[in-house]
């Protein structure tokens, strides 16, 4: 691809059009992962540029990504604009994409309409091209957000009362409701897990309420303290970046008779709180020391469920997590340090 096309600019832009409607340029990428540069969606590129090394990966973002294996080609995009999406699409013969692009809880609620934006419009631009026939199958990550003060908070079952508190939480639930209307609707291949909170040692977290278990290890290891925003008895459930990417990539394999959820799946973890977290590490560093100080990410924790029933996932498509609370802390500590 040339470098006008490369940056996303207007004339690349242009160039591209003209040559999808001069049948000039053919190529055979098949992948697309929207927000590309963010913390699952790094990590889930690069999962996949191993998984199918034949295959080629385009990686799309507003800001640029770290490095990528040499099977993924970056293009510049806001997937707000379904234009430049719709040329990318057809210009890369992709069949694939996982939708990570998003405006995480903390932000959001800074940002409440750009964050509806940004979270349901490009989600709708997504599901639009599959409707089309033009891309068969759609990834699409919801949340634990997505439950409120009135979710049962132990074991929520996949089918409770959803009553977000958030701009997050509300923009997931009405892209759940999107993703189970256009595949009811218009038979859309849309799979979809509700992603608790996510903790990773390579990439830093994106403006998230559960960033306190990402920001622990690192203040852990500089400083032996962390001034933590949520108070040390908030639970709520995490996940491992391996066991997300593992569900994540496992559940685009399943064949589609066997997805009996077309909302999003419940997905659990290991259940823990700051001062949980806290102990572990304190194993590793016994000088560490945990101080908090809530601020409104911790009125959004609260509101939060402490666990997750993940069974219909176990029984659909064999979902189970790997890692505990004592795993995770000293692969983050090994890794980080």
């Amino acid at each position: 691809m040339a470098d006008a096309v490369k940056d996303g600019s207007a004339n690349g832009h242009f160039e591209l059009y003209l040559r999808l409607q001069s049948g000039m340029e053919k190529c055979m990428r098949t992948l697309l992962v929207t927000g590309a540069a963010g913390q699952i969606g790094s990590e889930l590129t690069t999962a996949l540029a191993h998984r199918f090394p034949a295959a080629s990966i385009l990686a799309t973002d507003i800001r640029h990504p770290p490095e990528f294996p040499e099977n993924v080609i970056f293009e510049h995009l806001d997937v707000r604009d379904a234009d430049r999406m719709s040329l990318l699409v057809d210009a890369y013969g992709i069949s694939t994409v996982y939708h990570m692009a998003a405006l995480l809880s903390a932000v959001a609620e800074q940002l409440p309409e750009k964050a509806w934006d940004l979270n349901v419009n490009s989600l709708l631009n997504v599901l639009n091209l599959s409707k089309s026939g033009r891309v068969t199958q759609v990834f699409w990550p919801s949340s634990i957000a997505v439950f409120g003060p009135h979710t049962p908070r132990l074991k929520t079952p996949q089918h409770g009362v959803a009553d977000p508190t958030t701009v997050y939480g509300i923009s997931k639930w009405a892209g759940e409701r999107w993703c189970a209307y256009y595949f009811n609707r218009f038979h859309v291949d849309v799979r979809s897990l509700r992603y608790p909170g996510i903790i990773s040692w390579k990439t830093a977290p994106g403006g998230g309420t559960t960033d306190y278990a990402v920001e622990i290890f690192h203040q852990a290891l500089e400083n032996k303290r962390y001034d933590c925003f949520v108070d040390a008895d908030v639970t709520l459930p995490m996940l491992y970046m391996p066991d997300a990417i593992a569900a994540t990539l496992a559940l685009m394999e399943v064949p589609s008779q066997a997805i009996t959820v077309r909302s999003s799946y419940n997905l659990g973890g290991v259940s823990c709180s700051p001062s949980q977290i806290a102990a572990e590490i304190k194993k590793h560093l016994p000088g560490f020391a945990l101080h908090c100080k809530p601020d409104f990410r911790d009125t959004i924790a609260r509101s939060w469920p402490d666990s997750i029933d993940d069974a219909a996932a176990r029984t659909d498509w064999g979902w189970k997590h790997r890692y505990g609370l004592s795993d995770i802390t000293a692969d983050m500590l090994e890794h980080l340090s």
